[in-house]
């Protein structure tokens, strides 16, 4: 091959259309370093994060007790075959810039020497009383470092180093929350005297367990926590109880960044599939202007294949080039950029670069394999002709070809259409390359709007500026209401009611979907008191109220059937859709507190929340349970922003320079295919804006036709994808594209056209009247 002297043309081929080659290799290079980098931080973080069940010895899931358990308790727990720890934490308020405002909460634990073991950052590890470590995340979205001071609770604290614990990798304040919050939730590390100097006040009696024996599988390992859950569940009073395989604290960073990797390796073969497209036009373009050349050589004894080498070999070394230097770009630039975004959303552990032979295949061998495949499929298929077909430049693969009859219409309009119909290939690339391109626009510039419109309608909507869940005692049963020992339990319970004018009594569960929908989702179910002041709902007379994100994302209508289960036990519960409350917030059931009492099973008299426009400070904190404000309600929409704003950013610049690339690239091919029709009606006494308006009108055509209907597309795209993404979170955010998105995205890409067609008109003016005459047949 080496030998064929036509590999000595591809110097001055290459001269002769640099711009084109370069603008090529340049976004191929920044595509592939991009995603090179990514794979290659993305795997060195699975690696490390994997190594770090054993490294840091993560538990295999913990439970929360309402008090502390004895030690007989415990021995007891650990002939179930498991290895009980300790792993109390202090919750608090945190002052993190000593306003004298609460920022949000801190968890708090004990240094830990034996389960989930610490990885320190940046600084030293806590051991004066009034020392702590915070979560290095935590720390960089609230601008804390080292030696800063942060008021949790009542008392200073001064910050000796940043952690990252295994267990807190993503930091979920509650395992059943739709999202992290990593902005007003952090976690934290004290040494044993200064975890001891906080005081139990807000303790939580948390244990974490590591069975004797690791299970084999994760069907095994299911089968062995919910065997464990009963015993706890038939000895103690549990709080939560949460195995390792369910705990998203632990698994969404993992399960993010594993689909994260296939996002990126569909999104790199889309690209590489339609630049080969790009490469394929091109060269078929190419041939047909050198058909005559083609045809002589064919009868001058040359194979189709030394043809079909040659016409192929700038491609792929275009694409070689790039893949090579974009993985020198992926392992130096993009490598740390890509980290960079990985620790903006999750508390990672310090991790080493690792080889990735993977990520050099998916990004060096496949592009080039589909790049090779897809243009010896296209460029093949036209060297098949005979050399006299050539000859005469007859590039037709039917025997008749017949010209497109066309309508009645003025002169200028039936050339354009010619002009459409001529290239038809190329208009056709463009169009599919404007849809995906307008895909992920789309998606870049919906989801910042759709942030803020959640966020809008969840204040809107909330039930009330305040909700009390409490810690309420398990009620005397009435056989036992006038024993001693019912009497003296009842004297001796607390008082739940406030003097607090504004409350309101509800009564709430939290029960979890079966496998049917969603295994694990949390379902919050509300008894409504009469006549409500803050749930304005009116109940039907058969079945229950179900928020409408409930609907929307398990596909459900009213006068269907839910299924609900107890989250630490086996009754379940079934629900008939009645209606529906608008409530964005979460995923809930709405019934009347009578019958909420009555399918549960409690007195006429339970009730476990208070709804409240003002705070309630007369009822003990330690009978609160949880506060749910407005800081709760709305973390998802605060945390996306802070983890993927920047993302989001990139997205929309990548996807109009896409689309400027591919509008440049064709209607180029389009003015070169039409040279020689440019130069004759240059002869003929047609001016510059005349030519210009036949030949970059019909390309206009095409790009506002190829725009709107895109944006059609785009939309029906983005929903199917939009539900999968949602389907990975705990509850829902209603769909939502913000109406003015649309005209931005129409005057985007008619700016990046109008930058083109300048280019092109240029292009237009060069093309001297003697082409014409150079290529007469």
């Amino acid at each position: 091959m080496m030998r064929n002297p036509l590999f000595k043309r591809l110097p001055r081929e290459f001269r002769g259309d640099f711009g084109k080659y370069l603008v090529i290799f340049l976004f191929m290079a920044a595509t592939i370093g991009f995603i090179s980098g990514f794979l290659v931080a993305d795997g060195s973080m699975i690696q490390a994060y994997n190594e770090g069940f054993e490294k840091y010895n993560i538990e295999d899931g913990n439970f929360t007790l309402s008090a502390q358990a004895s030690d007989n308790e415990l021995e007891r727990l650990e002939k179930e075959g498991v290895t009980v720890y300790e792993d109390f934490f202090l919750e608090d308020s945190v002052d993190t810039d000593l306003d004298g405002k609460e920022d949000g909460t801190i968890r708090i634990f004990k240094n830990r020497e034996e389960i989930n073991l610490v990885c320190l950052m940046e600084g030293a590890m806590p051991e004066a009383e009034d020392e702590v470590a915070i979560d290095r995340m935590y720390a960089d979205n609230n601008g804390l470092n080292p030696g800063d001071t942060v008021m949790a609770g009542n008392k200073e604290l001064k910050i000796s180093g940043l952690v990252a614990l295994p267990d807190y990798s993503c930091l979920f304040s509650d395992n059943s929350d739709m999202m992290f919050d990593a902005v007003k939730f952090g976690v934290a590390i004290m040494s044993e005297g200064g975890f001891e100097a906080m005081g139990s006040r807000h303790m939580n009696y948390r244990y974490a367990w590591i069975y004797d024996e690791a299970p084999e599988s994760e069907q095994e390992e299911k089968e062995k926590s919910e065997d464990f859950m009963k015993v706890l569940a038939r000895n103690k009073t549990l709080k939560d109880f949460i195995p390792c395989y369910l705990n998203q604290a632990i698994q969404f960073t993992g399960e993010d960044m594993g689909s994260d990797k296939a996002m990126m390796e569909v999104l790199l073969y889309i690209l590489i599939v339609i630049m080969a497209f790009v490469f394929a036009v091109t060269t078929n373009n190419t041939i047909t202007k050198e058909a005559s050349v083609i045809g002589t050589l064919r009868a001058s004894g040359y194979t189709r294949g030394e043809l079909l080498g040659h016409y192929i070999s700038l491609p792929i070394l275009v694409t070689l080039l790039a893949a090579v230097v974009g993985n020198i770009l992926g392992y130096t630039v993009f490598k740390d950029i890509c980290a960079g975004m990985y620790y903006g959303s999750y508390s990672l552990p310090t991790y080493e670069t690792r080889w990735n032979a993977e990520a050099f295949f998916m990004t060096t061998v496949v592009p080039l394999v589909l790049m090779a495949v897809i243009n010896l499929f296209l460029i093949s298929r036209k060297l098949k002709l005979s050399p006299l077909k050539f000859l005469r430049h007859d590039l037709s693969r039917s025997n008749k070809k017949r010209a497109v009859r066309l309508p009645g219409f003025k002169f200028f309009n039936r050339f354009r259409l010619r002009i459409i119909l001529q290239n038809k290939s190329s208009y056709f690339t463009l169009f599919v390359g404007i849809v995906f391109a307008n895909v992920l626009l789309l998606f870049g510039m919906m989801m910042s709007p759709l942030l803020s419109h959640y966020q809008e309608e969840t204040v809107e909507n909330m039930l009330a500026d305040y909700q009390y869940i409490l810690n309420v005692p398990e009620e005397v049963k009435e056989e036992d209401a006038n024993t001693l020992l019912g009497m003296l339990q009842k004297l001796l319970t607390p008082s739940l009611e406030t003097a607090n004018e504004t409350a309101e009594k509800f009564c709430a569960e939290s029960l979890k979907n079966v496998p049917d929908n969603r295994e694990g989702e949390s379902v919050m179910v509300y008894g409504i008191a009469e006549d409500s002041r803050y749930v304005k709902v009116d109940f039907p007379e058969e079945g229950v109220c179900v928020s409408e994100g409930y609907l929307e994302k398990y596909g459900l209508k009213t006068g269907d059937t839910i299924t609900l289960k107890e989250p630490y036990g086996d009754k379940e519960y079934q629900f008939t859709i009645g209606g529906t409350y608008h409530y964005p917030a979460a995923i809930a059931v709405f019934m009347p507190m009578d019958e909420f009492r009555s399918v549960f099973e409690k007195g006429p008299d339970y009730f476990n929340g208070y709804f409240a426009q003002e705070e309630i400070d007369d009822i003990y904190e330690s009978y609160i349970a949880a506060t749910i404000t407005e800081d709760d309600l709305t973390k998802i929409s605060r945390q996306l922003d802070v983890s993927m704003g920047n993302m989001f950013v990139m997205v929309n610049v990548f996807a109009i320079v896409l689309f400027a690339l591919l509008i440049y690239l064709l209607t180029k091919i389009i003015i070169e295919k039409n040279a020689t029709s440019i130069s004759m009606v240059k002869i003929l006494g047609y001016e510059n804006r005349e030519i210009i308006s036949l030949y970059l009108t019909a390309t206009t055509w095409v790009v506002v036709l190829s725009i709107g209907l895109s944006l059609l597309i785009a939309t029906a795209v983005i929903k199917v994808i939009y539900v999968f993404m949602m389907a990975e979170f705990s509850g829902w955010l209603t769909f939502y594209i913000k109406p003015a998105i649309y005209p931005e995205m129409c005057i985007m890409g008619f700016l990046a056209y109008l930058l083109v067609a300048i280019m092109q008109f240029r292009r237009i003016k060069k093309i001297p009247m003697d082409e014409a005459l150079k290529n007469v047949e």
